[in-house]
């Protein structure tokens, strides 16, 4: 019998033009403490972020959430963020910035399955 997971999820927005505020969504972090699970997903599309903001660096943006990326699993190369305990990297992901990258409040789900529930997340808020 598999258990019924717990987990918390925000979506991942890149705020373009802050002033503006308009944002796209781009990517998923979910997070489970029971699990040790925490993934990030991120899609870039060029041209919807473009529609915002032409001159938008997306190669900076790309290298910052493979950044996050790296928090998230723990990479050696992921900086100190990377060696704290997957709460704290989680709760740190989400904090509240008024950068190009945002993330949404986190949201509190149940699952079976942790991979499964990323990619839905994914292919519903995302893609």
């Amino acid at each position: 019998m598999q258990d019924n997971h717990l987990y918390e999820y925000a979506v991942i927005r890149v705020v373009p033009r802050v002033e503006r505020e308009e944002f796209l969504n781009i990517g998923i972090i979910l997070f489970c403490k029971k699990a040790k699970f925490i993934k990030v997903l991120f899609h870039l599309d060029q041209t919807r972020i473009q529609a915002l903001s032409n001159d938008f660096d997306i190669q900076q943006l790309e290298c910052n959430l493979t950044s996050l990326e790296k928090i998230a699993n723990g990479a050696k190369d992921g900086g100190p963020i990377a060696e704290m305990d997957i709460p704290s990297r989680f709760r740190w992901l989400t904090a509240i910035r008024s950068s190009a990258i945002q993330t949404s409040r986190p949201h509190p789900g149940m699952c079976l399955d942790l991979e499964k529930t990323i990619q839905r997340l994914f292919e519903e808020l995302i893609l």
